[in-house]
């Protein structure tokens, strides 16, 4: 799934707060907004497993919210829900398509890293591919209660995740058709962080 719609995933298990323990509200949505992106930081070094821990990601997340439930801080809160995101953004790369420059060709059995059983996961494919048509539709069906249900910073993070999850679904096809002629000249020294897939290995 592309990174807007796991921002906004991020952003909406933390949103229950917003109703029910408003003073915690802010905290949660940060940890939640920033778990949601988390794992993705691993886009050029091993991506989908140097940073994508879906098993360990919940016991961090289950662990640090009982310890919040005995000693509520937004330090703590902000913590549980930043791993929540990041074990959500992990179970969801796995229901989405393959680790490959055109998933929608179906070709790679890789979707997310296990690290505790050391191997890979195969996707799923419900949603076939990072920024397919039904990958927009869940940007949206999260994104605008969300849109409508928060304020001021957290509205303005909700509608540029929206803005850019529509640009990157009209893009995505050609993205794939150009990275190889992008990533494929770089110079050396740069060539080694360069994901093969973007280079059309």
């Amino acid at each position: 799934m592309m990174l807007p719609t796991h921002a906004l995933l991020g952003l909406a298990i933390a949103a229950p707060l917003v109703v029910f323990a408003p003073d915690l509200a802010p905290a949660a949505l940060v940890g939640g907004f920033l778990g949601g992106v988390l794992p993705d930081l691993d886009l050029y070094a091993g991506h989908r497993r140097t940073l994508h821990y879906p098993t360990l990601y919940v016991v961090a997340a289950v662990s640090v919210a009982i310890t919040a439930a005995f000693v509520v801080t937004p330090w703590l809160v902000a913590a549980a829900f930043l791993f929540a995101g990041a074990a959500l953004h992990c179970r969801m790369d796995r229901y989405g398509g393959g680790l490959e420059l055109r998933p929608w060709e179906g070709t790679s059995d890789r979707a997310v890293y296990d690290h505790v059983r050391n191997r890979w996961r195969a996707p799923k494919r419900w949603i076939r591919y990072d920024g397919a048509p039904e990958d927009l539709l869940l940007t949206i069906t999260v994104g605008v209660p969300l849109w409508l249900l928060l304020e001021g910073p957290f509205r303005w993070l909700v509608g540029a995740a929206l803005l850019v999850g529509a640009a990157y679904v009209l893009l995505r096809r050609r993205l794939a058709t150009i990275a190889p002629v992008v990533f494929g000249s770089v110079p050396e020294p740069v060539d080694e962080y360069v994901p093969s897939r973007y280079k059309g290995d």
